[in-house]
């Protein structure tokens, strides 16, 4: 029957299904049945009606389990742009659930005349209630966040609290060990690597490897099975429900990292299974005078078209599914300056970015960019519209640079540690647009970090050509792993003047998890390929003095009113006659013009709300700070060593000291 254009996808309303599929371009839209393993057709419906670009088509009797595909006739003249083979069976770009498993076969070519069914993946129709107890979303606001980013298998997979049968899985993250080390530790929001439907490329397949980050998408509405424990009596979106759940009882925020910006597709050499067979011209940013080919501002092989209505619709009509129906509380956007792509510039009023900024079901969200593609005018940091946060990548490689490298001023080191007025204060934005990070799931961990000068991804296959190069790390004196006692003794005092300066910086701190507990990588700067002991996180081996290290300094942070407040600072005296923050020299002198810009210049004390003194000294000898007025007492040392005589505090080489006055 000819059903309904609206909603896209497959639709089940207890009487029969409606399925929904748009395509500009195609002349005829076939729905193929399966059998409940996916492995024979059983049926082949022409969806019998088309109205603006959707094909549709109401079946009657139609229930939740039915397993299906779409066959998409029109044009196969690739120079034309257009890659239509009714030879190839479809995956629904709105498929809520996907069954198979892909593996590289010439089959899939659009070019290839021979049918794929029986290798293709296929959707499953699904309707999934579920009770959620009542569960409340954190909305806990901008000013008092605490990210945490953590891959879901990594996170679990070796944790000795976790039954074994769930670890790797959203039951394992649910688990009440794993939520107690979240809430010891102070996170507020738990921001977790794609967990939308993806597959490992074909080259790393090859090479006996897997895409263990998970930025290559396929189906976007529906949970990848991978993270899933198989218990019976759940499926993997209910599974990911109840965990999602059990962080909420416990006041932490869920934010996905997701991928709008390419496919698994890949380049025009890469497999048909969804888009490219639908409407390859229509979603996907195809090359001027060259359609054949695609835009690449991923450098993943194809770039969506998110300047078109319908690629916008799937995007939102995504983001609204897993923010009501999952019950999300934010997302970061991989490569988000594709977001803003349109007519090849970036725009901060281009489509999909107004869209998600009126809409109503994503208001109360978090919004995080990872500004930037590998495109022309790619690179976006400080431009994104209000209400969005940024990954901060300059706050980054400052910080790296004043406590392990040479050439950081005095006054780069404070203008990324107040929240980088420079580049966010504007338009309304407020501090917390500046999400800080020391490192993040791409590049060395924190133990790496000060424990090479040099990456070492051999493990990839890629003859250590892959991850970045300019690092601004620092081994400490040895590469790698030693026996050496001051070292490692350097080694840990330096991370943990890393975590103070992130963690006490105005603005939105994110951790990687693991840097907690001293997790190491050996050295691989892009271990996305690494589904392996060597990214999964060593609880066993963990440093029990580093996690309460950073959960004392967030207590700090949660007390001290310049970080809570959420409002610029002005250092100008508030209601109380407090500063809101004072720049100083050691020797308690405000901080002169020609101090700001002396690059020598490693030392120097921040005064937030009047009693809170950080006494920073990131040169390579200790350093006598002469303390402000006051009845000063010691909070908390990143260094065991540090003499409080009178008015002067000796403060260790490479260390952060905090000090508290009534």
């Amino acid at each position: 029957m000819p059903g309904s254009p609206w909603p896209p996808g497959a639709d089940f309303d207890g009487a029969g299904v409606n399925f929904a599929l748009f395509s500009a371009h195609a002349e005829k839209v076939e729905l193929c049945l399966f059998d409940a393993t996916g492995a024979t057709e059983v049926a082949r419906h022409a969806l019998p009606a088309c109205s603006n670009s959707v094909w549709h088509g109401w079946l009657p009797d139609a229930r939740p389990g039915l397993v299906y595909g779409y066959r998409v006739h029109g044009l196969h003249a690739p120079e034309q742009g257009q890659r239509f083979n009714p030879a190839k069976l479809l995956l629904d770009p709105y498929a809520r659930a996907v069954i198979g498993e892909f593996r590289d076969d010439p089959r899939h070519a659009d070019s290839d005349s021979r049918d794929n069914a029986d290798v293709a993946l296929k959707a499953r129709v699904i309707d999934e209630p579920f009770d959620w107890q009542g569960d409340v979303n954190p909305r806990t606001p901008w000013s008092q966040t605490f990210i945490c980013e953590a891959h879901v298998k990594g996170l679990t997979r070796r944790h000795p609290a976790v039954p074994l049968e769930l670890r790797g899985s959203y039951a394992g993250i649910a688990h009440p060990a794993v939520i107690d080390h979240l809430q010891k530790l102070g996170i507020t929001a738990l921001q977790l690597l794609p967990v939308q439907f993806f597959l490992d490329e074909p080259r790393l397949s090859r090479n006996g490897l897997t895409n263990y980050w998970g930025y290559n998408p396929l189906a976007w509405f529906a949970p990848t099975p991978r993270y899933w424990s198989g218990r019976p009596g759940t499926t993997p979106l209910s599974e990911f429900r109840d965990m999602v759940r059990a962080l909420h009882s416990a006041g932490i925020e869920v934010i996905l990292d997701v991928v709008f910006n390419h496919s698994a597709e890949l380049d025009s050499h890469g497999p048909t299974l969804s888009l490219r067979g639908i409407d390859n011209a229509s979603y996907y940013l195809l090359a001027p005078h060259r359609p054949a080919e695609y835009e690449n501002h991923t450098g993943c092989g194809n770039t969506l078209n998110l300047a078109h209505p319908r690629v916008v619709q799937l995007a939102m009509d995504c983001l609204r599914y897993w923010a009501t129906e999952c019950h999300v509380d934010g997302f970061r956007f991989d490569l988000a300056s594709v977001l803003g792509r349109n007519q090849g510039r970036f725009d901060a009023a281009a489509p999909l970015l107004v869209a998600i900024g009126q809409d109503p079901v994503l208001a109360g969200c978090k919004l995080i960019a990872e500004p930037w593609d590998i495109g022309h005018g790619g690179y976006q940091l400080g431009r994104f519209p209000p209400g969005w946060a940024e990954w901060n990548d300059q706050y980054r490689d400052t910080l790296r640079q004043f406590w392990l490298t040479e050439g950081v001023s005095r006054a780069a080191f404070a203008r990324r540690f107040a929240a980088s007025s420079d580049l966010f204060r504007h338009d309304g934005r407020g501090p917390e647009a500046s999400l800080n990070f020391i490192t993040a799931h791409d590049g060395f961990t924190l133990a790496d970090l000060v424990s090479y000068n040099h990456k070492h991804n051999q493990a990839n296959l890629e003859h250590n050509r892959d991850g970045h190069n300019h690092n601004h790390g620092w081994n400490c004196g040895e590469e790698g792993p030693t026996s050496d006692p001051h070292v490692n003794l350097l080694r840990l005092r330096v991370r943990k003047a890393l975590l103070a300066t992130l963690l006490l910086a105005q603005g939105t701190p994110m951790l990687l998890a693991g840097d907690e507990l001293g997790h190491s990588q050996q050295g691989n700067n892009n271990a996305y390929c690494q589904d392996n002991e060597m990214t999964w996180l060593n609880w066993a081996e963990a440093d029990p003095d580093l996690s309460d290290y950073v959960s004392r300094l967030l207590t700090i942070r949660r007390q001290i009113p310049a970080l809570a407040s959420g409002r610029w600072w002005r250092g100008q005296p508030d209601d109380t006659g407090a500063k809101d923050v004072e720049w100083l020299n050691p020797s308690g002198t405000h901080l002169e013009a020609h101090d700001w810009d002396d690059p020598a210049g490693k030392a120097l004390m921040i005064r937030l709300s009047g009693n809170w003194l950080l006494l920073v000294n990131a040169s390579a000898h200790q350093v006598v700070f002469r303390l402000p007025r006051g009845d000063w007492t010691l909070c908390l040392s990143s260094a065991d060593e540090g003499v409080l005589s009178g008015e002067k505090y000796t403060v260790a080489a490479r260390s952060v000291t905090i000090l508290q006055t009534k």
